[in-house]
């Protein structure tokens, strides 16, 4: 045999050994690169499926756009709030998805524009019956050399932040009673305070203060409110007919009596009895009503039969009960029955930072009412509206307001509109400036104002201190002209 070809054969068979073995070398450096390879990937995979964990954990809003405002991911939080699952929303233009507009909505501008701004608040309107107040942060995403690729926009839900924040700090009404005054807050206070209670309520203003609304406000945030609320007016009827109207009465127990007749009382059970103008019961009413209180039942004028009612006694008066009993012209032991919580509704003239208010609500209810185009008070006239005295208090300004949508033939009410008693200078009588005291009533005012600041207007703890009642109290605050 050809001594080359055995050499050839030898170098091939020795390639071919060399070639197998540098392979299987490939093929082991292969499976370690693809086994690393693979813990890589699932290391990656794990630290995603954390990141996801985490970006859906976080109860903000997150949402990332590229630079055309394409939505490219979005947390459980932000999907949501807009109310658009991922799959959908992903490719969505973020302004579409959020309602705003690039030209006339000021985070539309700053998404459309790449800017940063923090804390930016909108309103998201996603369900006609559950508006969201959102605060709004964007930030722009920058690789490492500064450019642009996307923005982040974050969401934080202060729906109920705000709604707390209305009730608790700065609330303007409730239940139809108009003020952000310190006096009205702590009215708010007791309504909110008698909601799971039964407790009779006594309330205590002037005449026009509003009391009937504060009883209407005190049985609706009840738990009667479902039951009905009976209106009884004591110094509208004689003595027979109210002895009537709130105890009914039998038939022939006097002339005119045909028929039986239910009462109120038994009309609201269930519900609650106001009883206003409570200070012009005759002696004979008083004692019915203080049997009303105690025992919870009545009998029918002319009648023989006990009548269990079940409602709750709500009464109001514009008088001074304590002087009433005094003269001997209201019972001692039916005060004290009616006074289980007292309510203190003030004048107008002690909550003027209240005015503007209730100008506005008034504007917008005759506005409502008459269709008239007026849409505000000038400043001349609230001016005037301001300073009066305002001795008929709530009622009075109501009808003032009606008599300038009357007068007025514009979109704005003008001082000449108003009443002319609002123009007239103040008389002695009508100001609310502290008036000449001799020395022990000074003396007493200065301890009236001490004991109020000590205990921040608290009228319950200053009338502790004083020793005296805080219906003597709230006398006390009107002469001295303390609001």
């Amino acid at each position: 045999m050809d001594p080359l070809r055995l050499d050839m054969g030898g170098i091939a068979s020795s390639l071919d050994c060399r070639f197998l073995h540098d392979g299987d070398r490939i093929v082991r450096v292969q499976e370690t690169v693809t086994d690393q390879l693979r813990d890589q990937i699932q290391t990656c995979m794990v630290q995603r499926q954390n990141l996801e964990a985490i970006f859906d954990s976080v109860t903000d809003g997150i949402l990332a756009a590229d630079l055309q405002l394409r939505i490219i991911n979005l947390n459980r939080a932000a999907s949501e709030l807009v109310g658009i699952g991922r799959l959908r929303a992903v490719g969505s233009s973020c302004l579409d998805v959020l309602q705003l507009n690039a030209e006339a909505d000021t985070l539309g501008r700053a998404l459309s524009e790449h800017r940063e701004v923090s804390g930016l608040s909108f309103t998201l309107d996603i369900r006609d019956d559950d508006p969201r107040q959102l605060l709004a942060t964007t930030r722009v995403l920058r690789d490492d050399d500064g450019q642009s690729h996307g923005i982040v926009l974050v969401l934080r839900d202060v729906t109920e932040l705000e709604a707390m924040r209305d009730q608790l700090v700065s609330r303007r009404g409730i239940q139809g009673i108009i003020g952000r005054n310190r006096g009205m807050q702590e009215i708010y206070d007791l309504v909110e305070q008698l909601a799971d209670s039964d407790a009779t309520v006594l309330v205590l203003g002037e005449s026009g203060t509003g009391k009937e609304l504060v009883a209407a406000a005190v049985h609706h945030g009840s738990e009667r409110r479902d039951g009905p609320f009976v209106k009884v007016n004591c110094a509208a009827l004689s003595e027979s007919l109210l002895e009537s109207e709130l105890f009914g009465h039998v038939k022939g127990s006097f002339t005119g009596a045909v028929r039986d007749k239910v009462g109120r009382f038994e009309l609201a059970d269930g519900g609650t009895v106001f009883l206003d103008e409570i200070g012009d019961l005759s002696p004979q009413v008083q004692v019915k009503l203080l049997r009303v209180l105690q025992e919870r039942e009545i009998e029918r004028v002319g009648g023989t039969e006990t009548i269990a009612v079940d409602c709750r006694i709500i009464a109001a008066t514009n008088q001074d009960l304590l002087q009433a009993i005094a003269a001997g012209g209201f019972r001692e032991d039916l005060y004290y029955r009616l006074n289980v919580m007292p309510i203190e509704v003030p004048p107008l003239r002690q909550r003027r930072d209240d005015i503007p208010l209730l100008v506005d609500h008034f504007v917008d209810l005759f506005r409502t009412r008459t269709g008239r185009p007026i849409r505000y008070v000038d400043d001349e006239a609230l001016q005037l509206l301001t300073n009066y005295s305002w001795p008929g208090n709530v009622r009075e300004l109501e009808n003032a307001i009606e008599h300038a949508f009357i007068r007025c033939r514009g979109e704005v009410i003008l001082a000449r509109c108003l009443p002319p008693q609002l123009s007239l200078p103040a008389t002695p009588a009508a100001e609310t400036l502290e008036t000449p005291t001799t020395e022990p009533d000074r003396d007493e005012k200065a301890a009236v104002l001490r004991a109020l600041e000590e205990t921040r207007w608290n009228r319950r703890e200053a009338a502790l201190r004083l020793d005296m009642h805080r219906t003597t109290l709230w006398r006390k605050m009107r002469e001295f002209g303390l609001g």
